[in-house]
């Protein structure tokens, strides 16, 4: 989360423009600061604040300037006046908006592909497995007598297989040839 002088920062020329920020809503927000929080709002910088011969956009840019020289407590401090006395603007602040989003998972859904990936192989070697697989069981099940050239194929087969497979084959083929 960012400090809410990096807020006041990033947040500064949305309030400069909002045109909800009226005269009457600048002033109540520097009243509030003055008389809650004098030692963040001096009566002087309060009075120069509320000039009306200044333009509102005017003084609540140098307002919020003033405050950003101040520290992250008096801009603490302006954003709960903010949320007190402008609800509606406090909650379409550019950094409120960016912290509503992150934390509503419904506000924007996110698209997370799950992939459960037991390895990287792809589609054909499970087939290939599976392949391999199928045959071995229509071995076992049909048995090396039903099954016509069964124990030379067999033979032949463990040739372009990996070495555990080999052995698997080697055996039954060895073990149907003593029957």
């Amino acid at each position: 989360m960012d400090s809410f002088h990096e807020q006041l920062v990033e947040d500064s020329a949305f309030l400069k423009a909002e045109q909800r920020l009226d005269t009457e809503l600048v002033d109540k927000l520097i009243l509030q600061l003055n008389r809650i929080y004098p030692q963040i709002l001096t009566d002087k910088e309060a009075t120069k604040f509320r000039n009306l011969d200044v333009p509102t956009s005017v003084r609540l840019g140098e307002l919020l300037t003033n405050l950003q020289g101040k520290g992250e407590e008096a801009c603490k401090e302006f954003y709960r006046a903010l949320h007190l006395h402008v609800e509606e603007v406090y909650y379409s602040l550019p950094t409120r908006l960016r912290l509503r989003d992150a934390l509503d998972p419904l506000a924007s859904p996110r698209v997370y592909r799950q992939r459960h990936v037991m390895n990287d192989r792809g589609p054909l070697f499970f087939l290939g497995c599976f392949g391999v697989a199928m045959g071995m069981t229509i071995l076992y099940y049909y048995s090396e007598a039903k099954v016509t050239g069964g124990s030379r194929a067999l033979g032949m087969a463990a040739l372009g297989l990996k070495r555990k497979a080999q052995e698997v084959l080697i055996w039954y083929t060895e073990e149907s040839l003593m029957k």
